[in-house]
């Protein structure tokens, strides 16, 4: 039974992607060039579309791919949607 669990928890580790923050823009968008780039608040734990105000602002955040960040969590802000 164990073993059985740790197993299953090991293959969901593996299975995981990591989350990739990039210090800019360019960085992050060569990465995921198909995926769109993100700034993560890891403080608040959500991230924000370059279309919105709160955008590459901030000390507790980087630059993301999206399907990284929703993978990992984190969800999109409301604030400024457009």
């Amino acid at each position: 039974m164990c073993l059985l669990m740790a197993l299953t928890v090991g293959a969901t580790y593996a299975a995981a992607s990591p989350l990739t923050p990039f210090r800019n823009e360019a960085q992050a968008q060569r990465h995921c060039p198909v995926d769109t780039v993100v700034w993560l608040d890891f403080r608040k734990g959500i991230y924000y579309f370059k279309r919105q105000k709160r955008y590459a602002q901030g000390s507790t955040g980087s630059f993301v791919c999206l399907d990284e960040a929703r993978g990992h969590g984190y969800r999109r802000s409301l604030l400024g949607r457009w």
